[in-house]
């Protein structure tokens, strides 16, 4: 029976600082870090040990399925890291902290641009101090200036039904470390969540997420590994 296991990254350094990251390239914080081998942990003990694994390009969400997959055991198993499961790109919000960026233009304005579906950030400025358009990891790709929701879903799910589905065919465990949108984007798809709900699904950091699937990849549960 194929399973696929979803796991956002552990707290990093600007989810502490309650600041607006997207695709900058921060950190995992010690706490994050525990979360992260926690998971791991869990998966062990629940014997739940993925075959594969994939996960985004950014330091936060690959630190984090290492060291979940050292703690289970597994570091071993094949993973496969693409920019396309990279977090929601904030625009020029980009390293704003959160509350100062309520306060300057109102809770209001603020709910939009971090919780619709369809409307993203401020257009990030070329040439600006987060612009990541001449980092390496990105040669080749037109990096996005801001996305939304729904932007991110444009290129979360033809990358989950072309490189992800196919090993679920085969009947494999399937892990994606990821980040809280991007993940957002394939819970929307695999649960049939409305476009309206889904802005206010919270995905917790380090806390694995379940999907049971049968052989045409339909839903059969969904729960949090912790919670069985």
């Amino acid at each position: 029976m194929p399973r696929l296991i979803l796991l956002r990254h552990g707290q990093s350094q600007w989810n502490l600082e309650n600041r607006f990251t997207g695709w900058w390239d921060v950190d995992v914080t010690e706490k994050g870090e525990a979360e992260a081998r926690a998971a791991g942990a869990l998966l062990k003990a629940k014997g739940l040990l993925p075959d594969v694994a994939f996960t985004s390009l950014q330091t936060r969400a690959i630190k984090t399925l290492h060291l979940a997959l050292e703690e289970a055991g597994i570091l071993w198993i094949p993973e496969t890291k693409d920019w396309r499961l990279n977090e929601r790109h904030y625009g020029g919000l980009t390293g704003l902290d959160k509350a100062e960026t309520a306060a300057k233009h109102g809770d209001d304005q603020v709910k939009i641009w971090r919780r619709s579906f369809d409307i993203p950030p401020p257009v990030m400025d070329k040439g600006t101090e987060f612009d990541l358009s001449a980092d390496p990891r990105y040669a080749g790709i037109d990096v996005p200036m801001t996305e939304s929701l729904k932007d991110t879903i444009a290129r979360v799910l033809p990358y989950y039904e072309g490189s992800i589905v196919p090993h679920l065919h085969a009947g494999s465990t399937v892990l994606v470390a990821a980040h809280g949108n991007s993940l957002r984007a394939l819970e929307k798809h695999l649960s049939g969540i409305s476009d309206e709900e889904i802005t206010g699904l919270e995905i917790p950091t380090g806390q694995p997420i379940v999907y049971e699937l049968d052989a045409d990849l339909k839903v059969l549960d969904r729960y949090y590994l912790s919670e069985r």
